[in-house]
């Protein structure tokens, strides 16, 4: 049996903590709290929910209300984390395991609530904070890892070989 290497493991426990917990606090929102649609509710300071479906993807971009493209953008959502997922067993830096593991697990996240529920659950609301979008977990995990994949890509420094 092939060993997986340790930078793909962490990367794959990452991507299923992001999974689990953004479906945890989605099942929270909906069915717990009962958020209603698009009532903003305060939580603390400047962070509110706000219940937003969004049928797009981030930011609400292509958010066209037509079925094709729920299935569409879950299988890009899936073939993105399988590639990822892939790609995974290649890394060799840990920053980039971290951000290939917040990448896959907010991919999968968003891809369960498409073919779930028929679009992305988005209830985060820092709009007082002049930030003009609602979001969730997966959708800051997908962020914060591309960010990350970006870093360490292109800006990280790289120890050079001599010669």
């Amino acid at each position: 049996m092939t060993r997986i290497p340790r930078l793909a493991l962490i990367a794959y426990v990452l991507a299923v903590a992001v999974i689990v917990s953004d479906q945890a606090l989605k099942y929270w929102v909906l069915d717990v709290f009962r958020l209603p649609d698009r009532s903003p509710s305060p939580l603390a300071g400047p962070f509110w929910l706000t219940l937003v479906w969004n049928k797009g993807v981030s930011f609400g971009v292509l958010n066209i209300d037509a079925e094709w493209t729920r299935w569409v953008l879950s299988a890009f959502s899936l073939g993105v984390a399988a590639a990822l997922a892939v790609w995974a067993w290649r890394v060799d830096r840990p920053v980039l395991a971290l951000a290939v593991g917040l990448i896959i697990g907010g991919a999968v996240g968003n891809a369960i609530d498409r073919v779930r529920l028929g679009a992305v659950t988005d209830f985060i609301d820092v709009t007082r904070l002049w930030f003009p979008w609602v979001f969730n977990l997966a959708d800051s995990a997908i962020s914060v890892g591309s960010v990350l994949l970006i870093w360490d890509l292109f800006l990280a420094p790289r120890n050079r070989a001599p010669g």
